[in-house]
């Protein structure tokens, strides 16, 4: 691995609905109950359920336009569900103000790389994730703020990129900085929209490091990773929901979860995984 292994900083100072107590191993973070999302009469999910414990790390598959993106903006606190039960930390969204909340979840996506602006530097980019900021002017930053953008950056293997534009940044880095912004606060739920798309296998595999790194030193956080590509699931996954046309196909321990016959169920092509060590792969079965 290339980046360097900078200590994960303890936040407690900063944003978390309960910051003054990490939640305890196996806790719930977040529950979605039958939830359905119905937008201009089309249903983009039906009757999807789920449970994130502390600790476990989902992997959310599926083909483009089953789901996924619809369901993490749910469990961002950022789309409200039609129908169902959306419960984050013990707080039913509808039913309470979900600005405190906001602290609790870090997200990561490249819908929001699209919407920085491209001179940011990349120490902006991480510390305006204290207020979830497109811009440094909108709020006031102390030196803690800045001396915590710093240590993230490292712990993600850019330290010193600090004062480097977003702009310059590889795909990976930019990458990279994304999750260091989503940690700012020490979120209890971490979510990740595709990071990888688009990276090159080196790219890919650093980020998968930072991901594995990640969950040895604050083995208390949940994460949910949306992707469609088996090769990016990180060997520190725990649970796999698998999504199709809105519904949940199947959901559980990913080890008898992700199989050849999900996947090819999903993608509609004859795949079957492959297990080697702590990762997996899919590859087409060859015709007689």
């Amino acid at each position: 691995m290339s980046h360097s292994r900078t200590e994960a900083p303890s936040t407690d100072h900063v944003g978390n609905a309960d910051a003054d107590e990490a939640p305890a191993k196996h806790v719930s973070i977040l529950q979605l109950e039958h939830i359905g999302v119905v937008r201009d009469g089309t249903t983009m999910l039906d009757d999807v359920s789920l449970e994130v414990r502390a600790g476990q790390h989902w992997v959310v598959l599926g083909a483009n336009g089953g789901g996924k993106s619809t369901l993490l903006a749910v469990a961002g606190l950022d789309l409200h569900p039609t129908r169902g039960r959306a419960v984050l930390l013990g707080h039913e969204l509808g039913k309470v103000d979900i600005r405190p909340l906001r602290g609790s979840v870090g997200i990561a996506s490249s819908f929001l790389a699209n919407r920085l602006r491209g001179e940011l530097e990349a120490a902006a980019v991480v510390f305006c994730g204290r207020y979830g900021a497109l811009e440094p002017w909108w709020h006031t930053y102390t030196d803690a703020d800045h001396d915590r953008a710093a240590e993230l950056l490292g712990f993600v293997g850019l330290e010193g990129f600090g004062g480097r534009s977003f702009r310059s940044l590889s795909s990976g880095e930019r990458q990279r900085v994304l999750l260091a912004r989503a940690l700012f606060n020490d979120p209890a739920l971490l979510l990740l929209d595709e990071p990888n798309a688009g990276l090159d296998p080196g790219a890919r595999e650093a980020l998968i490091d930072v991901q594995i790194d990640l969950a040895e030193r604050k083995p208390e956080l949940a994460s949910l990773l949306v992707t469609h590509h088996v090769e990016d699931v990180p060997p520190t996954a725990t649970h796999l929901l698998a999504l199709a046309k809105g519904r949940s196909v199947a959901s559980g321990a990913i080890e008898t979860t992700l199989t050849g016959g999900l996947v090819s169920e999903l993608f509609d092509v004859d795949y079957e995984v492959v297990r080697t060590g702590d990762r997996w792969f899919a590859q087409p079965r060859t015709r007689a």
